[in-house]
């Protein structure tokens, strides 16, 4: 990690209102200075500490031109952080970027069109981030099951990127980050 590459802050471990079916996971927002520093306003992988224990993860949009973090509940005993409390961050940007992981649901799709799947490993992590990324932000399975579809269409018809995609979710407010509890 290079020194200007470094963003520390502070930020409070919030638990969200809504954490679905795993209710032990919590969440920070980065402060806007801090995701100024990061290379993109969509999906980012840094790497860094919290409370002085290092990590790897992948940042999420909040909407607001800035990112939030999933802080799983494993993460969170191990960083000695405690929902409610101010934690001390420092994050870099990954370097490189991680693969992401493939949904099963593209990864289906792609073992049956074999043109897809050539132009997906054809592409560069960065663009395959966003691919999973515009599937994964669909709210509904109607929208993301065609969203999939429409993947392997474009992929087999040679297009590398997800054209006309807000990552940040700034434009279209399809992003953000998630409510804190009281």
């Amino acid at each position: 990690m290079e020194k200007a590459d470094v963003s520390t802050f502070e930020s409070k471990l919030l638990r969200p209102t809504k954490p679905g079916n795993d209710d032990s996971w919590a969440f920070l927002v980065l402060p806007k200075s801090a995701s100024d520093t990061l290379p993109r306003r969509g999906r980012t992988s840094v790497e860094g500490t919290i409370n002085g224990y290092l990590f790897q993860a992948t940042l999420e949009p909040d909407g607001q031109l800035s990112h939030w973090l999933k802080v799983s509940k494993g993460l969170r005993e191990a960083a000695c952080a405690n929902i409610g409390e101010m934690v001390a961050i420092q994050i870099s940007p990954a370097n490189p970027e991680p693969e992401p992981q493939l949904p099963d649901d593209l990864q289906e799709a792609l073992a049956v069109s074999p043109a897809a799947k050539a132009a997906w490993e054809d592409t560069t992590t960065i663009a395959r981030v966003d691919w999973v990324h515009w599937i994964e932000s669909a709210k509904q399975a109607k929208t993301r099951k065609q969203r999939v579809e429409n993947a392997c269409d474009m992929l087999s018809s040679g297009k590398k990127r997800v054209c006309c995609f807000d990552q940040s979710g700034f434009y279209s407010k399809s992003l953000s980050a998630p409510q804190a509890a009281d």
